[in-house]
């Protein structure tokens, strides 16, 4: 190899080296992409996009995919949760209750199986019976004025059916209001005048319905006098809430029903 020869070749290998060098040193030349890119990949703020759960349920899936692209947010909550939700609309104030309610009983009728009916005696007037109706419902419910009632005989075709005289001059509400778990009160009387003679034979039953507007006569139920019942002009009163006003009521019949 001539002396030129030599020359050249070691030129060209300093160049050469010179170069290398550069390109190491230059964080701006390809070799430097690589590194810049996985941080770019482990940035926070790139790991937030939200998933497709993420949105309102209103939300698209394409508009899903565009979030999860990384489409900007302008909030860290989802959009329905973002929005404070409506306060309940208030509810109507709850009616009067209808197991003491007047107005309902006046459009609903007490039925036989709802009601437990009683006959007793008042302790000092003999020949006084007092007739209660106990609702047993749950709601309230209406009777008529006062209860249908007959006096007989228990025998089948003995003796004679006497009717009580009742108040005259009835009119107002169209029902009486028994409450659920209320009494309602109606006094008889079988022999208002105390008499011990001209009463009516054979009389030995009080057959009472409690209501002689609405209910069937299969509904009617049957009480014992008992032996030596004295029956004359019976009088019969209105129902009451009580006895005492059952009696006052009693006393006012003037009208055979």
């Amino acid at each position: 190899m001539s002396t030129k020869s030599a020359l050249t070749s070691a030129l060209a290998l300093a160049l050469g080296a010179l170069a290398l060098t550069a390109c190491q040193s230059d964080g701006t030349g390809a070799a430097g992409a690589g590194p810049a890119s996985s941080t770019a990949a482990s940035d926070p703020a790139a790991s937030t996009a939200p998933s497709a759960t993420d949105i309102a349920p209103s939300a698209t899936a394409s508009s899903a995919a565009t979030t999860a692209a990384g489409a900007p947010r302008t909030s860290g909550k989802p959009a329905a949760a973002a929005a404070k939700p409506k306060a309940p609309a208030s509810k109507a104030p709850a009616p009067k209750s209808e197991a003491t309610s007047d107005s309902y009983a006046f459009t609903h009728p007490c039925a036989a199986q709802q009601l437990t009916v009683r006959v007793t005696r008042i302790s000092g007037a003999p020949s006084q019976r007092v007739i209660s109706v106990r609702n047993n419902g749950s709601r309230s419910c209406g009777l008529s004025y006062y209860p249908l009632v007959s006096l007989d005989s228990a025998k089948a075709g003995g003796g004679h059916t006497v009717r009580p005289i009742i108040p005259s001059g009835l009119g107002g509400a169209p029902a009486y209001p028994v409450y659920s778990g209320h009494t309602a009160y109606a006094v008889i009387d079988l022999d208002p005048s105390g008499a011990t003679t001209g009463t009516v034979p054979g009389v030995d039953e009080l057959n009472v319905l409690a209501d002689g507007d609405h209910m069937p006569d299969a509904a009617t139920l049957n009480f014992p006098l008992g032996d030596g019942a004295l029956v004359l002009k019976p009088k019969l009163g209105l129902y009451r809430s009580n006895v005492g006003d059952a009696v006052s009521s009693m006393r006012t019949a003037d009208y055979q029903s």
